[in-house]
C-alpha cells in the first residue's frame, strides 16, 4: 500500500467473515506481557491462525501463501468489540494491515485505530456484505486477496461495480491524509500550545513547574 499521505490507497483485502470479533481474539492476553509494542504481529488472531499445538490452521485464509501480502481485512459487524486494549490495533499494523472494512466497529477500537493511522472503513451492511462476498469468492477461486481502492478524499471504497461510501470525521480524514497519528496531530499545533502555556504562566506564575518544585522539596526533606 502507498504511504498514508497518498489520497487513494490500493489495497489487497482478505475476508474475515466473523461478527463481534473482539479485541481479546484479535490480540490474546498472553501477548500483552511486554513493556513495549514489539512482537505483536505474531499474536494477531492467534487462535484463528494456530491450533492448540501452535501449528498453523490451513483453513485460515491468512495462512495461505496467496495472502502473504494482505494489507486490508473485510470483517463482519461490530469488529473490535470487547476490551479497550490498544495492542489489537498495534498488532494489526505490525502484521501489515492498514485498513479494516466492516459495517460497524467497537467504539474504543475505532478511536484507537484512527489515532494510530489504521483506517476503519465503516460501510453500510449491504455494501459490507457485498464486499465480503466478493472477497470470499476471490479466495475460493484461488485468486488471493481482493483488490480494492480506498479513496480518502472522496470517502469511498471501489471494487468493480461496487462503490461504497463511508464516513470519517474531518479531523480523522485530515490525519490519515497527512500521515499523522494522535501525537503528530497534536504536535502540528505546537506553536499554539506554547503560546497558550506562555499566557497561562504569565497570568499564574506560581503554577509553573509546580510538580518539579514539589518533588525537589520532598527529595530534599
Amino acid at each position: 500500500m502507498p504511504e498514508s499521505s497518498t489520497s487513494v490507497w490500493i489495497t489487497r483485502a482478505a475476508p474475515l467473515p466473523l461478527a463481534n470479533l473482539d479485541t481479546d481474539q484479535i490480540m490474546p492476553k498472553q501477548f500483552l506481557r511486554g513493556i513495549d509494542k514489539a512482537g505483536l504481529a505474531r499474536g494477531l488472531l492467534y487462535d484463528l491462525r494456530f491450533d492448540a499445538h501452535g501449528q498453523p490452521r490451513p483453513e485460515c485464509v491468512l495462512n495461505q501463501p496467496a495472502f502473504a501480502d494482505v494489507d486490508a481485512l473485510i470483517g463482519g459487524p461490530n469488529f473490535g468489540c470487547g476490551s479497550s486494549r490498544e495492542h489489537a490495533v498495534w498488532g494489526l499494523l505490525q502484521y501489515g494491515v492498514r485498513a479494516v472494512i466492516a459495517p460497524s466497529f467497537g467504539e474504543i477500537f475505532y478511536s484507537n485505530a484512527v489515532n494510530n493511522r489504521l483506517l476503519p472503513v465503516m460501510v453500510s451492511p449491504a455494501h459490507g456484505q457485498a464486499l465480503l462476498d466478493q472477497a470470499l469468492a476471490c479466495a475460493a477461486a484461488g485468486d488471493g486477496p481482493l483488490p480494492l481502492q480506498i479513496d480518502l478524499p472522496a470517502l469511498q471504497v471501489r471494487c468493480g461495480t461496487i462503490e461504497a461510501p463511508f464516513a470519517l470525521s474531518p479531523r480523522h480524514q485530515r490525519m490519515l491524509l497527512q500521515g499523522l497519528d494522535m501525537v503528530g496531530a497534536t504536535l502540528a499545533h505546537a506553536a499554539q500550545i506554547e503560546a497558550f502555556a506562555a499566557r497561562h504562566f504569565t497570568a499564574q506564575p506560581w503554577l509553573q513547574d509546580r510538580a518539579m518544585r514539589t518533588r525537589e522539596r520532598l527529595t530534599a526533606a
